[in-house]
């Protein structure tokens, strides 16, 4: 049995949520993928935020605890939004793979050159 490609497989288990909940990202009008980023961001951002709770931040609170187990469903609900979002912007696993490893260089490169001055155009290619 051939093994699955799992981020192939997480952005079709996601397109096929957000057609059942009536979000179509495929062919959406330029009004509508407008407002769907701002709704994914606003997710993210509120999960973010949920995730910042797991953890104690509060220096001055004594009755904090590390909650991992929360902080990895957070984790979990990131991925849901950021791959909505990534099929709104017309990216595919395939796409945001190809783009992350050439990312991923640009990065190494930074660190290489010690990145100390930004270059707006290392990153045009991806």
């Amino acid at each position: 049995m051939a093994e699955t490609d799992q981020l192939r497989e997480l952005f079709r288990l996601q397109r096929s949520l957000n057609e059942r909940i009536g979000v179509f990202t495929e062919h959406m009008a330029e009004a509508d993928k407008t407002k769907w980023i701002l709704n994914y961001c606003r997710a993210m951002s509120q999960e973010l935020a949920e995730l910042t709770d797991s953890v104690p931040w509060k220096w001055w609170a004594k009755y904090q605890k590390f909650d991992a187990q929360n902080a990895r469903v957070e984790v979990v609900d990131l991925f849901h939004f950021l791959i909505s979002l990534a099929q709104v912007l017309g990216l595919s696993a395939d796409d945001v793979f190809q783009a992350y490893v050439k990312k991923n260089q640009v990065n190494f490169q930074r660190q290489d050159s010690g990145y100390t001055q930004k270059n707006h155009d290392d990153s045009r290619h991806i």
